[in-house]
């Protein structure tokens, strides 16, 4: 099926709007959310993406709410027992809207990976699909899952 194909099968199914993945969620362990750990996670990802944390919806030592931009979007963080396990490049993506911003993002994340090796990284790369360059780079702080980020460039 192809994309155009596919917007029109999720119009007919909602005519008021195509449902948008709004939040991932992932199970940590408990200690990841709290005090310092929990300060230092939300930090990160305030300084390289942006993520505000949602206080509201918080629990120090249980929950985390990082806002992707807005309210709606959001990484839902829970503390367990048995936390989520994943294998290295099992991730969720992000997409930002210019060359610029993907080229910033990702110097902010390599920043941070040469002052603490905690931070995974996948370095930037570049697929050729004819009249879509797909820029794309992989990072990891402290959660189960990547952060792919990716820049959708329409040559």
């Amino acid at each position: 099926m192809n994309a155009d194909a596919s917007t029109a099968a999720g119009k007919d199914l909602f005519p008021a709007g195509i449902p948008r993945l709004n939040h991932v969620a992932m199970s940590v362990p408990a200690g990841l959310l709290s005090g310092t750990e929990r300060s230092e996670l939300i930090a990160f990802y305030q300084e390289c993406f942006g993520w505000q944390e949602l206080v509201e919806q918080g629990e120090e030592g249980r929950i985390a709410v990082l806002t992707v931009g807005h309210w709606d979007n959001f990484v839902f963080l829970h503390a367990e027992h048995e936390p989520m396990t994943a294998v290295r490049m099992d991730h969720f993506g992000i997409s930002v809207r210019s060359l610029a911003d993907f080229e910033s993002c990702w110097e902010r994340v390599r920043a941070r990976a040469e002052m603490d090796d905690r931070v995974d990284v996948v370095e930037p790369n570049m697929e050729d699909h004819g009249p879509v360059h797909l820029h794309s780079f992989y990072m990891r702080f402290r959660l189960p899952l990547m952060v792919e980020v990716q820049f959708w460039e329409f040559v």
